[in-house]
């Protein structure tokens, strides 16, 4: 499992602009991460259209963007973090202040 936070800069709903922005690329037929999942207010699960495995993010205090990366097999999550942080850059780099990644060693 990989835990990401993701600080935005300057006070922005980056969370708000995260789903927005899927919303976009779905109806055009372009997102590869898409939202799937019930549906609960501050809480998303996203998964990816090539590669095995889920994302859920979750809107924290001060608009920080906690997401939890998470695969069947660990060995493929770098897929994951690799589109996640791709998607992150492209879209929203000057709304993102930093982003720190964690490892959880617990299942190994």
């Amino acid at each position: 499992m990989i835990r990401i936070s993701v600080i935005p800069s300057g006070g922005t709903n980056l969370y708000g602009l995260l789903t927005k922005k899927e919303v976009a690329l779905r109806k055009k037929n372009q997102g590869t991460l898409h939202r799937s999942g019930s549906k609960k207010a501050g809480v998303d699960k996203w998964t990816h259209s090539t590669y095995k495995g889920w994302i859920t993010m979750q809107k924290c205090v001060g608009g920080t963007v906690a997401a939890t990366l998470q695969s069947r097999v660990r060995q493929d999550e770098w897929q994951l973090l690799s589109s996640f942080l791709g998607f992150l850059d492209r879209h929203f780099r000057d709304s993102i202040a930093s982003i720190t990644i964690s490892y959880d060693k617990s299942g190994e």
